[in-house]
């Protein structure tokens, strides 16, 4: 009896190990696209946040760690193509513009003139205040770069509030930096 119980934890230690060893390759798969160039811009994030307790949470908390600047997350977005991914980045930027209905997504300064980075929110989860415009953000989660159909570049462009005439003339994809946010810090004015 002894021995049939000791076999059935081993069999259960042995199980638990291999669970644990796939969950850790299945991370390390996440982050084996990062190239070279990307992971220097990612572990030397120079952003500096003077007083986070001045910042509203929306979404998941996190740790603020190698935050990026606007400029990093703009030099970020120059070494992707569409389809790539990055999870787990941070920056800082100001906020441009936020959907005038729900404030279900925003558009934030990149530092490159009028190229922004449209982000959106992980499940729908959580919205930004509809004034939030010219504030400053915390955010965190994953950057990627898609091409937007025109399709949805219409309803965007709605939602900011667009007339129909600037709508009318959207008429191909664009190539789009995007993020999907699953937590925001949003500093009060």
């Amino acid at each position: 009896m002894k021995n049939y119980i000791l076999g059935i934890c081993a069999v259960m230690a042995f199980a638990t190990t291999t669970n644990a060893q796939t969950k850790k390759q299945d991370k390390k798969v996440k982050t084996e696209k990062v190239s070279k160039s990307q992971s220097k811009i990612l572990d030397n994030g120079t952003a500096k946040i003077d007083d986070l307790y001045a910042y509203q949470a929306y979404g998941e908390s996190f740790d603020v760690k190698n935050a990026l600047t606007k400029n990093e997350l703009g030099n970020l977005y120059d070494n992707m193509k569409s389809g790539d991914e990055l999870q787990n980045v941070q920056f800082v930027s100001t906020i441009e513009s936020v959907c005038k209905k729900k404030g279900c997504w925003m558009k934030v300064d990149l530092g490159k003139g009028e190229e922004q980075s449209f982000v959106r929110f992980k499940d729908y989860g959580f919205f930004m205040p509809l004034d939030g415009e010219k504030a400053n953000v915390v955010v965190h989660g994953k950057a990627f770069v898609s091409e937007i159909s025109v399709e949805k570049l219409r309803h965007y462009a709605e939602d900011a509030g667009k007339s129909a005439d600037e709508i009318a003339k959207i008429t191909k994809p664009q190539m789009q930096y995007n993020f999907e946010a699953d937590g925001v810090y949003l500093k009060e004015n």
